[in-house]
């Protein structure tokens, strides 16, 4: 069934959600990847060898490569915090509410960042800590909303609705490359914060935290859905079987497979505009709109590879399994075989953005893959299992901007990211190897709730 295949053309309330997963994604990125092209125009120069005076964009600070790269990782520590409980909050306390605060107060701790950043670095790296999290029960509260929400041939809609941070991406560092350049690196700052509460606000509005909570949602769309998802999903609030996961191959594999993808993700978007201003030599304005181009191919290939894996999913052309193996040669092989002759042949600029933009819309095939293997596993626990794989995959977040500072420390010019872009190749490669062998796609016992389970299992929500 398709989003508007409704009565009259009636606009289904699931679509509305979609979108607003999509716009929390949104939020959720570009609170994220602001500092990494901001913090080009807040420091001074950090190569003793340069002669030419840097523009006037606001304060200055004398921020060593090692204070940039904790800088730009501290948020993810933070964000490392909270991804692991995050799930079992949206789980019984509601994806809504708990997604909805986060932003909030993300928005008023990004617009104090200025205010931070002349008190002095360790303030700024506290609030990027505490933006991270905050932004940690982002995409565990948005997948718990999807498995409530989407029908199982829509899936792959949903889930690239959770692209929403790639857009986010993709617009924050052109927008915020004209506005460090029109008005300072500190509005950079204060519009994305009030845009985030503006969206919040609508958040609140429109969201609920399932068919049967929604206000307006018509009788015939809310039993469509609930009858499309059958017994795979329940009310009941217990534990999630943190015991059977440790033990459960499918679920490791899994990790490793997100953690691939999260590698080259967080490393073009903690490294591309520092090395496209730094080594390719682009101005602000000209790095910010390049360095968007490969999540704008991630973005659009997001959808298509997500289409498609819903047509062969209602088709019933291959089994969820084989298509979620097949689906890891454009998420994973090809993007970490870009890599490496980016590494042995990127040496000339525009050749450079093409191929990590080629690379990363290939891995926009992960909402075929590692972005939708939790839904696949144990729909009841989707935003427990996002939770515990997001949170192993946030570390390329504090990893890729440290390998990047050590490679770089003595000279930054392309000779030293040979082996940054290696390692990302591995990174992608191996864990797609590993998933081939042991990755599922069918429904894991563990996802089913013991019906016998004591009171003693069973949390209680009531505050």
């Amino acid at each position: 069934m398709a989003f508007i295949n409704l009565p009259c053309l009636q606009i289904p309330k699931r679509f509305n959600i979609a979108v607003m997963l999509f716009m929390a994604c949104l939020m959720s990125y570009m609170t994220r990847v602001n500092l990494s092209i901001n913090i080009i125009a807040m420091v001074e120069h950090t190569d003793p060898n340069a002669t030419e005076p840097l523009p006037n964009y606001g304060p200055r600070y004398n921020w060593s490569q090692t204070d940039q790269a904790n800088l730009l990782g501290a948020y993810f520590y933070g964000y490392m915090i909270t991804s692991l409980p995050a799930g079992m909050l949206a789980e019984n306390f509601g994806g809504k509410p708990v997604a909805g605060w986060s932003c909030l107060l993300t928005a008023a701790l990004t617009a104090l960042t200025p205010l931070a950043a002349a008190w002095d670095k360790w303030a700024v790296f506290a609030i990027r800590f505490l933006i991270g999290f905050l932004g940690g029960v982002i995409y565990p509260c948005c997948h718990n909303l999807v498995s409530k929400w989407a029908p199982p041939d829509e899936k792959g809609k949903f889930v690239a609705a959770l692209m929403g941070g790639t857009f986010g991406t993709m617009i924050t560092w052109p927008i915020s490359g004209l506005l460090i350049e029109g008005m300072g690196w500190d509005w950079a700052f204060y519009l994305v914060g009030i845009f985030v509460l503006i969206v919040t606000l609508v958040w609140f509005y429109v969201v609920a935290d399932g068919p049967a909570q929604h206000r307006t949602i018509s009788v015939q769309e809310r039993e469509y859905i609930e009858k499309s998802l059958g017994d795979t999903i329940t009310t009941k609030k217990r534990w999630p079987p943190y015991k059977s996961l440790i033990f459960s191959l499918p679920f490791w594999s899994l990790m490793l497979l997100h953690y691939g993808s999260m590698w080259g993700l967080f490393f073009l978007i903690t490294a591309t505009p520092k090395f496209l201003s730094e080594v390719l030599g682009f101005n602000l304005s000209s790095a910010g709109f390049l360095s968007s181009l490969p999540h704008l191919a991630r973005l659009v290939c997001a959808f298509g590879f997500g289409a498609v894996a819903d047509l062969i999913r209602r088709k019933s052309w291959l089994s969820v399994t084989i298509m979620r193996k097949t689906f890891c040669l454009s998420s994973h092989i090809l993007p970490g075989i870009l890599l490496i002759i980016l590494a042995y042949f990127g040496r000339d600029p525009y050749v450079c953005v093409a191929i990590m933009t080629i690379s990363l819309g290939f891995n926009g095939a992960a909402t075929a893959t590692n972005l939708q293997n939790s839904q696949d596993l144990a729909p009841n626990y989707a935003g427990t299992l996002y939770g515990i794989i997001n949170c192993v995959g946030t570390t390329p977040g504090i990893f890729s901007p440290m390998i990047v500072a050590a490679f770089t420390k003595e000279s930054n010019t392309i000779e030293q990211w040979h082996n940054v872009f290696l390692i990302g190749a591995a990174a992608y490669i191996i864990p797609a190897v590993i998933f081939w062998v042991f990755g599922s796609g069918e429904i894991q016992k563990w996802n089913e709730i013991d019906k016998k389970s004591t009171k003693n299992d069973t949390i209680n929500t009531k505050l």
